[in-house]
C-alpha cells in the first residue's frame, strides 16, 4: 500500500512539474480540459508526433492516465523506474497485440484512463496517418467512452529539453463518446468504418493542414454506415 500511495505522490507531482515546466518556459494552451470525464474507465486516444506526447498529455489532462510501452524500455533500472511511477505498463510486442489489449484492458476494468496512440508510430510528416484496429477492438470490448485528444508543437524541440521547451504546444480536448454496440462479430468494413469515425473524431480536433488521410472526410459519415 505504501507504495502504491508513493507512485500516487510521484504521479500528482509529476503531473504538477509537466504542467509549470511547459506554461512557464514554453506557451502551453489547453482547451476541452472541461470535456474529461473525472471518473470511470475512458480511452484517450491522440496523434503522435513525438516522444514528448506523453508528457504533454500527462500535463494537460486532469485525472492519471495509464500508458503502455515496449518491454525493452524496461531493462535499465532507472527508466524502470520512472516508467512505473508514471504508469507505464511493459508490454510484449512479438504477441500481436494481445499482451497489449490485456493491460489495457485490465486498467479499464479499474476504471482508468488509458492513452493509446492509434497511428502505432510517430507521424514522419505531422499530419495524421491512417490508424490502426486495435482501439476499434478494445472500444467494442470495453465499452468504455473514448476522449479524442490532438497534441500539436511537441515535435518542435527534442526530448531532451523537455523541462524548457520555449516552444508554443497545444492540447485540444474533444467531447468523448461511444462506439455504437455491434450483434455478433463485426465485419472488416464495419470495423474500419467505426476506426473512421474514432480518427475523425481526432482529426476534427487539428488544423486542417495536419489531418492528413483524414482531412477530407467527417466523422459522421462512418458513423452512419457502422450502424
Amino acid at each position: 500500500m505504501t507504495g502504491l500511495k508513493d507512485a500516487k505522490i510521484l504521479y500528482r507531482f509529476g503531473h504538477w512539474l509537466a504542467r509549470f515546466c511547459f506554461t512557464t518556459f514554453g506557451r502551453l494552451e489547453i482547451v476541452g480540459a472541461e470535456c474529461v470525464p473525472q471518473y470511470g474507465p475512458l480511452i484517450v486516444v491522440s496523434n503522435h508526433l513525438s516522444f514528448n506526447d506523453p508528457p504533454l498529455l500527462v500535463a494537460a489532462i486532469p485525472r492519471p492516465l495509464f500508458f503502455i510501452g515496449k518491454q525493452e524500455l524496461f531493462k535499465n533500472p532507472i527508466a524502470r523506474f520512472c516508467m512505473r511511477a508514471f504508469h507505464v505498463s511493459p508490454v510484449n510486442r512479438s504477441a500481436g497485440g494481445i499482451d497489449a489489449v490485456r493491460v489495457l484492458m485490465q486498467n479499464l476494468e479499474r476504471d482508468r484512463a488509458v492513452v493509446i496512440f492509434p497511428e502505432g508510430h510517430r507521424s514522419p510528416d505531422h499530419t495524421l496517418q491512417k490508424g490502426m484496429l486495435g482501439v476499434v477492438y478494445l472500444a467494442l470490448k470495453s465499452q468504455a467512452p473514448i476522449l479524442p485528444v490532438a497534441v500539436t508543437g511537441t515535435q518542435t524541440f527534442p526530448l531532451w529539453r523537455i523541462a524548457f521547451p520555449f516552444r508554443r504546444m497545444k492540447a485540444s480536448i474533444g467531447p468523448p463518446f461511444t462506439l455504437p454496440v455491434i450483434e455478433g462479430k463485426p465485419s472488416r468494413a464495419v470495423m474500419s468504418s467505426l476506426l473512421d469515425m474514432v480518427m475523425g473524431r481526432v482529426a476534427d480536433q487539428l488544423p486542417p493542414e495536419l489531418r492528413g488521410v483524414y482531412g477530407g472526410r467527417t466523422q459522421q459519415e462512418p458513423a452512419e454506415q457502422a450502424v
